[in-house]
């Protein structure tokens, strides 16, 4: 018998301001307990979608709280299944939900339902030396050079010559293969999450379906909530952080770019829940939700996946490094200077759908652990080994991407947040509503007109999808932040708002 929306809230408790706790018992089979973070504003999307729920409502995906607690119920899982203030129903895991896996644990799981069809979907920062007076004479004439040189849209196809020996090349080799063939600047390895390279990564776990999707798509933004933008520093909370990223006053502009591993990534994900489906079977594993589809992580399945998504993780950080170039192309040839004399480095690329092999102290021991990452993104806080030199006294950089025409954030990792969530927080702001809800009730040119008014310049691919990534669709990137904030598990740095966007 279904419980009531009454019955079900006796399970969630209150634990401060920002969190809540979801205890055992709450779905069936929890090894551990849930924990979410939100503020006033952000519990009452979570709680509605459970309300809704119980009422029976049909379509779509459970409910995140009922999501956060199933991952809880994973063989091998530590600690808490912790979801953050972004929090929004996903395939298998809620997106914004990570999870942790002892790696002595011989039954511990790897589910590509923890890293989502995207895989090392992340954001990148570029800073510049330009102010927003010497951009917005030329914003329409900049935005159209950007839209010019980066491929968007469902289906677009690159600008970057490869050939199938290449992409083998840069499945495996990531940023190394950019820095090889000349797209980036050494300096930018450095200021990229595992260097931009993760050395598990096996091409020859790549299925030929997936080459083949992903062989044409190298530097292409894609379609969806992907996008470049240019962006002005709005605020700086922390002037002596900001100015180690290379940020010292308001008003100066910065490129971001959001992407991922296109169709390639999509079809690794898809190859590994048919393999795990049939290891669950055989190693007997019981899920809550068969979209949880697992492997043991040193099964043959297990390490066969790993071995793919990291060579789609080197797939995706070669995408952003590609256009990373052609936005230094794009900037050169209208201010008709070099990309170093713009002083255009990269402040940081950071992902946020990736399962990845971490130490983290658990109940006071050291412990190897499997992190899963979907929707969230790692910040490591000052002094940890794992991040680069400039760094080592701010904590990692942590990109926070807005939704179309709404503000970015850069946070710094904290050591409050090492111990409370494994290092993690937010990616960006998070759904409110389903693509389709958003394609009902909002209208293209009312959301386009709504940009031009705030003086934003847009140049997309597909006019008629800007409802589903319009500001109305999201929760508010600035709640999921202060959220963040308010909670220590990361700090404010940089407030960023756009002057011009680029989407699929």
């Amino acid at each position: 018998m279904p419980r009531t929306y009454q019955e079900e809230l006796k399970f969630i408790e209150k634990i401060d301001e920002f969190s809540f706790r979801i205890k055992k018992d709450f779905q069936p089979n929890m090894q551990v307990e849930g924990e979410f973070f939100a503020n006033s504003r952000l519990q009452y999307l979570m709680f509605d979608e459970l309300k809704n729920h119980c009422r029976g409502g049909v379509g779509g995906f459970l409910p995140a709280v009922k999501q956060i607690a199933n991952v809880a119920a994973l063989p091998g899982i530590v600690k808490r299944s912790i979801a953050l203030p972004d929090v929004h129903s996903g395939y298998g895991f809620a997106i914004g939900n990570m999870a942790a896996f002892d790696m002595d644990n011989p039954d511990a799981i790897l589910s590509p339902g923890g890293v989502g069809f995207d895989i090392n979907c992340g954001v990148r920062l570029l800073r510049t030396n330009l102010f927003e007076k010497d951009v917005e004479p030329v914003k329409e004439q900049l935005t159209q050079t950007l839209f010019n040189h980066i491929p968007v849209g469902v289906g677009s196809k690159g600008m970057i010559p490869m050939n199938a020996r290449d992409l083998e090349e840069a499945l495996e080799m990531g940023m190394d293969w950019s820095l090889r063939e000349g797209y980036i600047w050494a300096e930018d390895k450095e200021h990229c999450e595992e260097y931009g390279r993760m050395l598990q990564a096996d091409p020859t776990k790549v299925s030929a379906r997936a080459k083949k999707r992903g062989l044409p798509q190298l530097g292409t933004l894609g379609a969806g909530n992907h996008y470049a933008e240019i962006q002005v520093v709005d605020e700086i909370y922390n002037k002596q952080n900001a100015r180690r990223m290379g940020i010292d006053e308001v008003g100066q502009v910065c490129v971001m770019i959001h992407c991922g591993s296109r169709g390639l990534g999509h079809q690794v994900a898809t190859d590994a829940l048919t393999e795990m489906e049939r290891a669950m079977k055989r190693d007997k594993i019981e899920v809550n939700d068969r979209q949880l589809a697992c492997a043991r992580i040193n099964s043959e399945e297990g390490q066969n996946y790993l071995k793919a998504m990291a060579a789609a993780a080197n797939y995706a950080w070669v995408n952003r490094s590609s256009m990373t170039f052609l936005c230094r192309q794009a900037f050169a040839k209208l201010f008709h200077t070099t990309p170093d004399d713009l002083d255009m480095h990269m402040i940081y690329d950071v992902s946020h759908n990736i399962a990845k092999i971490e130490q983290h102290m658990v109940d006071g021991k050291l412990k190897t652990l499997m992190m899963h990452r979907k929707g969230a993104t790692r910040a490591f806080p000052p002094n940890h080994p794992l991040i680069p030199v400039d760094y080592q006294l701010t904590g990692q950089p942590v990109l926070i991407g807005g939704t179309m025409g709404t503000c970015s954030y850069v946070l710094t990792g904290t050591d409050k947040g090492m111990e409370r969530t494994f290092g993690t927080t937010c990616h960006g702001a998070g759904r409110a509503y389903s693509r389709a809800k958003s394609r009902r009730n909002l209208d293209y040119l009312t959301v386009l007109e709504n940009l031009k008014q705030k003086g934003i310049s847009i140049r997309v691919a597909s006019p008629k999808l800007v409802m589903e990534e319009a500001p109305e669709s999201y929760k508010n990137v600035t709640d999921v932040v202060n959220t963040c904030h308010g909670a220590g598990i990361s700090d404010k740095c940089i407030k960023l708002r756009p002057i011009a966007v680029i989407k699929g």
